[in-house]
């Protein structure tokens, strides 16, 4: 649920909207993501496209679409790995931290890494 939805007052959206484009916040910001990612020239939009087209065709694909963000984030992982830029393992790593903090995270409330039970900081 959005922190809108919560709230119950949620703005009228224009006229021919139906739904805001980003779902959830972690959607806008791996989109965020991927075009700060290509504006540092680290990949080509054609080289983004073939990614999540191969994420969004895979057996499994939602058919209204609802899962499209996660194939986008499978498809930034996978870029990021094929430019050698990120480790599978630390790819790997990172989503399970992301995972565990969400699972300690009190509902309605933002999820940080230092929710992670298992983060340690070293200062």
């Amino acid at each position: 649920m959005s922190r809108l939805e919560v709230g119950g007052d949620a703005p009228e959206l224009p006229p021919g909207v139906d739904a805001p484009v980003f779902g959830e916040p972690w959607q806008a910001e791996a989109f965020a993501m991927t075009v700060a990612l290509h504006d540092k020239g680290l990949f080509s939009w054609a080289e983004w496209a073939r990614a999540l087209s191969a994420q969004v065709k895979k057996p499994g694909a939602a058919a209204d679409g609802h899962d499209y963000y996660e194939h986008w984030l499978a498809a930034l992982e996978n870029v990021l790995v094929s430019k050698g830029l990120a480790a599978t393992a630390d790819v790997d790593a990172m989503a399970a931290r992301w995972e565990r903090a969400a699972l300690a995270t009190p509902h309605g409330k933002p999820i940080l890494l230092e929710n992670d039970p298992e983060f340690r900081s070293d200062g």
